[in-house]
This record gives C-alpha cells, structure tokens and sequence, in this order.
C-alpha cells in the first residue's frame, strides 16, 4: 500500500483509525466503528485483519500488546497524520457542496 492510495481513505480505513485513537483489538474495533458510525458501517473480521496487516506494514498502526491470538493495537503519529488529513478533505468537501447546495 504505497503512500500515493493513502491519499484518500476508504470508509472502513477511517472508522478504523478513528478506533485506534484508543488501544483495541480487534474485535473492539469491529465494535466501535459500529458505534462510532451509529450502525453505518460494519466491518467484518476479513476486512478488519486485512486492513490492519497493510496499517502495521506502513506504520500506520502499531501492536501494543499479544495475549496468545489476541492483538492489540493503537494508531502512530504518522497514522494520526494521515487520518488528520483525511478528516479535512472530507471537511472540505462538505464545506463546498453546503455552499454550493445551499444548506
């Protein structure tokens, strides 16, 4: 995952990073980013685990504790980076269509 597809991030990339903001594993991240999103976005564990193999291959994310299977893991600065600028795209793009919409 190079850093030129991290320019934007998919809907589950994000409800994920947004999870890391707190140590969890993972399934207390499929967790809250069903509560993050109010039910909006599901992540099962083949999109979870998929997505944090390619988070910890780029140091995005980081392992901070392994209990037998279980893993825990907490989002980097470098990750707090890239989620940072994906919240102002998305700001960006909803200050521009409520101003061109009219709302």
């Amino acid at each position: 995952m190079a850093r030129e597809a991290l320019q934007t991030l998919s809907e589950p990339m994000y409800y994920i990073l947004l999870a890391l903001l707190e140590e969890s594993c993972g399934v207390d991240i499929m967790t809250k980013v069903e509560i993050i999103s109010a039910g909006r976005i599901r992540v099962g564990p083949g999109t979870a685990y998929a997505l944090l193999d390619k988070f910890l291959k780029e140091k995005i994310i980081r392992i901070t504790k392994v209990e037998g299977r279980k893993k825990s893991y907490i989002i980097t600065d470098y990750g707090k980076e890239l989620l940072e600028k994906e919240y102002e795209r998305l700001r960006t793009m909803v200050n521009e269509g409520r101003s061109l919409l009219g709302k």
